[in-house]
């Protein structure tokens, strides 16, 4: 699921919607009313109920072998994402679609800190700042886990995110972890 030329999507649990309305997110770390959208190679971030806890990891420009080795492992997987045991019934159950915007109105959009490839900027998404209408009816997006297996990501399940989360961001990897706050405590 992602979308085609022209388009960016949004994911929800909201098959209803027909506008979207800028607003502040609740998640917000910088100020500004904005309608959230994605391109293709952030797609695969959304691939889960919206409030799930993840973490996500892949390998640069920059990243060393031994990192990817260390964190991704031996598999051909160009990305790792994880979530948490607890996550599991909800990944299978969610009813998740996909909206289908036009690309027109969207801007990238850089967080403060914004994930670096090749040393420029990377936008962590695309922002509007007018009304969007959907091109067309939301689309199912039907089975997490063979989305995953399809795009060639591996999934790993673990019974909390922290040790993973604490042992990318020291790494040389590309990372973004989503919904954080939700995830189990840490196990200190």
């Amino acid at each position: 699921m992602r979308p085609g030329d022209g388009e960016v999507l949004h994911f929800s649990e909201d098959p209803t919607i027909t506008e979207f309305v800028p607003h502040v997110a609740a998640t917000a770390r910088v100020p500004g009313a904005y309608v959230w959208a994605v391109d293709a190679p952030r797609a695969p971030a959304y691939w889960f109920p919206r409030q799930c806890p993840r973490v996500l990891a892949w390998p640069t420009a920059s990243s060393t072998a031994a990192d990817a080795a260390r964190i991704i492992g031996p598999s051909a997987a160009p990305r790792l994402h994880a979530v948490e045991y607890a996550w599991l019934e909800r990944m299978r159950t969610v009813r998740l679609y996909a909206y289908r915007l036009p690309a027109a109105p969207f801007r990238p959009f850089e967080e403060p800190e914004p994930a670096r490839r090749n040393g420029e900027p990377e936008p962590s998404a695309h922002v509007a700042e007018v009304r969007v209408r959907p091109l067309g009816p939301p689309e199912r997006v039907g089975d997490l886990f063979a989305l995953h297996e399809e795009a060639g990501i591996e999934l790993r399940v673990l019974p909390r995110l922290w040790p993973l989360w604490e042992a990318i961001v020291a790494s040389s990897l590309g990372f973004s972890g989503i919904r954080l706050p939700n995830a189990q405590p840490p196990d200190r």
